[in-house]
């Protein structure tokens, strides 16, 4: 038997006592794996910067990110709304027919695995929101490691299975597999029935097909990128100008541009002088060392493509072949006639800035690009009452939309939409940040008619499980 083949029969040992866990079991398993992650920090946080360069503060702030959303997971089990149980009582005189007792709730859909991200080593990675939000639904989990930081996701798999085997978690609650190989065969084992993942929309839209073709299909919750266009109004850019351009380089270079919400693309008037200032800013930012070879190879080849397109120009273009920022930029009627190459994501820090006479001409522009995480509009209050329409395209467009402010920075709530239309995502009607990502690994069960001591606890008289029942 596989490594693999063992992590995932484990997990489905493990399943069927995982799911039936009292909220407070669970609850206290997910506490305990935070808190053993940030009792080593102080191991835990050089570990990461030796495999990514992403510098300590960066990388402390992002472990206190993956150890608040396992705190505030256990508080959503401990608060039971996900389970939206549902109970109807008899009724003989039900205006369809004769309603008998029905007893509806969602509960786990079983294993999970989880695809770690290589840009967010701790929280879209071994403890981060998909394992998080699936440990929460009562779902065991297999992580398959990035190949990015392996020593660091062997030594956060080690503190997890510890913290939750302590906390009295079923063995197979929680596993890591490692190899590209080993990731493909969970993803076919018939004991797998879901899987998430946060990585490009090529490796996405591969896996996402094998989970399709299986005997068995299942949910395949794949987020695979975005180039999150902004839109600055002529209002904007005369009131704002100079702090919309720092803003703007701020946001796109953060990071080294290493973020599924960086601002991609810019649409500015023409004109105004606005990509004049963000040309100057621009040209001031040192290159970041980037998480690896591999994805710095990429960049630089994504941005020798974008940049060799027709009626675009290089502004900032280092000439050293390092992956210092880039800057480029081109009218809209040639990005229109160039849309499907121009608008494709180029994961680093590059910026095209696209140039308009009339808004209007950018919401047709825009109603025709593919899905996207986020679309933001800078403008102001004086002009709402002509960004009606342009509003509807860009909410029709993307799951997140934000007004005056940047898209870099998810915030972890329950409100958060992490998660658009495709092929930003491969199923837009969930997200993968904030506490509604526990929904992606429930499905709904109706008992009619049964009697109470074979009913699951939510769904019972006297709610011993103490979870919000809808009673008719």
């Amino acid at each position: 038997m596989s490594a693999t083949d063992q992590a995932v029969s484990a997990a489905v040992a493990a399943a069927e006592d995982w799911a039936a866990a009292p909220p407070e079991a669970r609850a206290r398993a997910l506490k305990a794996a935070a808190d053993a992650l940030e009792a080593a920090r102080a191991e835990l946080v050089p570990l990461a910067d030796s495999e990514s360069h992403l510098g300590p503060a960066r990388l402390n702030g992002e472990l206190t990110r993956t150890t608040f959303q396992l705190g505030l997971f256990a508080e959503q089990v401990l608060a039971g709304g996900f389970y939206d149980a549902r109970i109807d009582r008899p009724d003989p005189e039900w205006p369809t027919g004769p309603r008998p007792d029905l007893r509806r709730y969602r509960t786990a859909l079983g294993p999970v695995l989880v695809f770690a991200a290589s840009n967010f080593p701790f929280a879209f990675s071994v403890a981060g929101g998909d394992t998080a939000s699936a440990l929460a639904a009562g779902c065991p989990v297999v992580v398959k490691a990035h190949p990015g930081h392996p020593a660091l996701s062997r030594r956060t798999a080690e503190i997890v299975t510890a913290a939750l085997r302590d906390a009295g978690a079923p063995e197979g609650t929680f596993a890591l597999i490692e190899g590209e190989q080993e990731g493909v065969e969970a993803l076919r084992h018939p004991g797998i029935k879901a899987a998430a993942f946060t990585g490009s929309e090529r490796g996405g839209l591969a896996l996402a097909k094998i989970a399709a073709d299986r005997p068995e299909p299942i949910p395949f919750y794949g987020e695979l990128g975005s180039t999150n266009p902004v839109v600055v109004t002529s209002g904007a850019a005369k009131a704002r100008g100079e702090e919309i351009a720092k803003g703007y380089v701020g946001s796109v270079t953060q990071g080294a541009g290493q973020f599924c919400t960086n601002p991609g693309i810019l649409f500015v008037p023409a004109g105004d002088g606005i990509v004049d200032r963000i040309s100057a800013l621009l040209g001031e930012v040192a290159a970041s060392p980037m998480l690896n070879d591999r994805i710095e190879s990429g960049f630089l080849d994504a941005a020798r493509t974008l940049g060799e397109r027709p009626g675009v120009q290089r502004l900032i273009w280092p000439e050293d072949g390092s992956a210092a920022p880039r800057l480029l930029t081109m009218d809209l009627a040639a990005f229109a006639a160039d849309s499907q190459a121009a608008a494709r994501e180029c994961f680093g820090p590059l910026g095209l800035v696209v140039t308009y006479e009339r808004l209007r001409d950018v919401a047709e522009v825009l109603a025709k690009l593919p899905g996207q995480l986020t679309t933001s509009l800078h403008g102001e209050a004086d002009e709402t009452g002509e960004l009606t329409g342009l509003a509807g395209v860009l909410a029709e467009r993307s799951g997140r939309v934000l007004w005056n402010q940047w898209p870099t920075g998810v915030s972890v709530t329950h409100a958060m939409q992490h998660g658009g239309p495709y092929p930003a995502t491969t199923t837009p009607a969930t997200t993968s940040v904030g506490t509604a990502a526990i929904e992606r690994f429930l499905r709904p069960v109706s008992y009619q008619n049964w009697p109470q001591d074979l009913l699951p606890q939510p769904l019972r008289d006297g709610n011993p499980w103490n979870v919000p029942q809808q009673i008719t």
